[in-house]
């Protein structure tokens, strides 16, 4: 199953050449895991509800084995800190859903566990 690193990261003003170093080598560290970026930074962006004043990045990989290694792997942990102390931010990792997932189906299976009080 496909899982994503997710960052929300919190841009400040200027962009550190550690940050540009950072982002020249990410790419390399990714594909020994069949990581893609999906969204980076997402500049053109509409915020339909709340606020959102950070920036969103958002990688796939095959599957949670992958994505773990990837953050774990010593080319990774080597570069994280070019960019954590220049833009702070959370980075979590996560499962997505299978293929044909149905939220109503979960929505039963919620209602049913709860005894139908949900």
């Amino acid at each position: 199953m496909t899982a994503y690193a997710l960052a929300n990261l919190t841009p400040q003003p200027g962009l550190h050449e550690e940050v540009l170093t950072y982002m020249e080598r990410v790419q390399s560290t990714l594909d020994p895991f069949g990581g893609r970026f999906l969204v980076h930074g997402a500049p053109a962006r509409e915020v339909r509800e709340g606020a959102w004043p950070q920036d969103l990045v958002l990688v796939s990989f095959p599957s949670m084995d992958h994505a773990r290694r990837w953050y774990d792997s010593a080319a990774y942990q080597e570069l994280i800190p070019l960019r954590a102390r220049h833009i702070p931010g959370d980075l979590l990792l996560t499962d997505g859903v299978a293929p044909g997932y149905d939220p109503a189906t979960t929505a039963a299976a919620l209602r049913a566990a709860s005894g139908g009080t949900a």
